[in-house]
């Protein structure tokens, strides 16, 4: 198996990859406005750039099955964030700095060309590790190649275990910055940054200051940006307990906002919080449009969990693109208004509710949109259900005693990470209004409520030949005004 696990796609066997495809495509749990492998296993969103008026996504990949073996870049672009065409590999790990797998990492524009970033992943046979962070180049014509002088940096810094990874770059005055997530040798997390005054030659600067000095055993996936004359860190501690509403996946993402000193590296954070409530959600990445955007792409899927469709030899997708901005101190996360081009029929629902259950919809194919909001609420719970069967369903509660809503997939057949849970939650103020905005792709929910303050992302694998209603429910009574779109193939 170790053999297998570390091959390139260049040492496919004649008619293996049409093989592997010809079977996953045939799964209906295949999403079809969402970014997808066509086979084989997908996570982190890699590289996000817009060049020359085009947006490009790039993702780790294994190819030949839905475990998590020799990573290479896979490429898709779009003019619009909503038609994606797939584009040939863009990093194939050949070389030696790169031995066990083209690893994560960003992008930024340097003189009209984009540079990209990533970690080589290097396994020795004494179970050790080391990383070496590299670059390549992006052409015009969405072509990719390696820089010559790789790697940039080579092995990690001391004090540092061979979990360095994940480099996210940007520019300020006149100086690059490399951002990395890092494990100390005491098994701490961290983040450590490098400095060039070309995005070529790099020098170890240090490690961020945070009032988060023991907050689990590795921070992956780092990101940084200034929003809304904020400093804001995203990053994906591993290793963190579970706290009431919060923490109850494998592994969690947070952002946390303050100020940032970059010549000093000290953080004075002012809040942090996790981005997303829902039970499949890692590895965010943002960049900045050419409108001037911030966009947000994350793996819609943990580490180390097995999904129902790895039968099918693939596994995982990607976000929706989210428009990102800051109330207060607290992230507001928007599906792009590019979106609304998917969208081919329209359909509206208007009623009262009183201590009742009605089918908005009998049976849909499992990709739409719905807008709807709920109002003069006078009910103890209230809320909406998705992918309802006689069997199953996916039920989202607005609890005004609890002063919370929730997110519940325990009754699906298909089951899967159980140890975590089977329910998500998250605190929510009562009100006499709240606006739910759902996008149901297949097997994948994202759930944006009040505008995008509260957001849950999941799978959920409905059975194979159930009918698959949406319904709402309220005990007590409440008003309620959906409008329900279909959607249509995006990639």
């Amino acid at each position: 198996m170790a053999e297998s696990k570390y091959r390139t796609i260049l040492e496919a066997k004649s008619g293996e990859l049409e093989a592997l495809k010809e079977k996953a495509i045939k799964d209906s749990w295949q999403p079809i406005y969402h970014i997808h492998p066509q086979y084989g296993l997908m996570n982190d969103p890699n590289g996000l750039i817009q060049l020359n008026g085009e947006y490009h996504v790039f993702y780790q990949w294994y190819p030949y099955g839905a475990m998590h073996g020799m990573k290479h870049w896979a490429h898709v672009k779009s003019t619009d964030l909503v038609t994606w065409e797939r584009l040939p590999v863009a990093l194939t790990p050949t070389e030696e700095y790169e031995s066990h797998g083209a690893y994560s990492g960003g992008a930024i524009e340097k003189d009209g060309q984009g540079l990209l970033f990533y970690t080589g992943n290097v396994k020795y046979e004494d179970g050790s590790r080391s990383a070496n962070q590299c670059i390549a180049m992006l052409n015009r014509d969405g072509s990719v190649e390696k820089y010559t002088h790789n790697p940039a940096v080579r092995g990690v810094p001391d004090g540092y275990t061979g979990h360095v990874r994940d480099p996210k770059v940007w520019k300020e005055n006149d100086t690059y910055y490399m951002l990395l997530g890092a494990q100390r040798e005491n098994e701490t997390g961290a983040l450590i940054v490098y400095e060039s005054s070309d995005a070529l030659q790099w020098s170890f600067k240090g490690e961020v200051k945070t009032s988060l000095p023991d907050f689990g055993y590795m921070w992956e996936c780092p990101d940084y940006f200034k929003l809304d004359g904020k400093d804001v860190f995203v990053f994906s501690p591993q290793g963190i307990k579970a706290d009431g509403h919060d923490f109850h996946n494998i592994y969690n993402v947070i952002y946390a906002v303050g100020t940032f000193d970059v010549e000093s590296l000290t953080f004075e954070m002012e809040y942090y919080r996790e981005i997303d409530k829902g039970f499949d959600f890692y590895a965010p990445q943002t960049f900045q449009d050419e409108s001037g955007r911030r966009l947000l792409f994350a793996w819609i899927g943990n580490p180390d969990v097995d999904y129902p469709s790895d039968e099918y030899g693939w596994a995982h997708a990607l976000t929706l693109p989210r428009e990102l901005s800051l109330e207060g101190n607290e992230l507001v996360q928007k599906p792009v208004e590019e979106l609304h081009k998917l969208r081919d029929q329209a359909v509206h629902f208007r009623g009262t509710l009183k201590n009742e259950e009605v089918i908005i919809d009998e049976a849909t194919n499992n990709a739409y949109e719905i807008n709807m909001t709920f109002r003069e609420i006078a009910a103890k719970q209230f809320g909406l259900e998705l992918f309802n069967s006689k069997e199953e369903e996916l039920r989202l509660v607005f609890d005004t005693e609890k002063q919370e809503v929730r997110l519940d997939r325990s009754s699906f057949h298909h089951q899967y990470a159980t140890e975590y849970g089977v329910v998500r939650s998250e605190k929510w103020t009562a009100s006499n209004e709240v606006d739910v905005r759902v996008f149901v792709d297949k097997s994948i929910v994202e759930i944006y409520i009040n505008g995008g303050k509260i957001v849950f992302t999941s799978r959920v694998f409905p059975k194979k030949d159930s009918k698959s209603a949406v319904n709402v429910f309220a005990e007590g009574a409440v008003d309620y005004r959906i409008d329900y779109y279909g959607m249509s193939r995006g990639i």
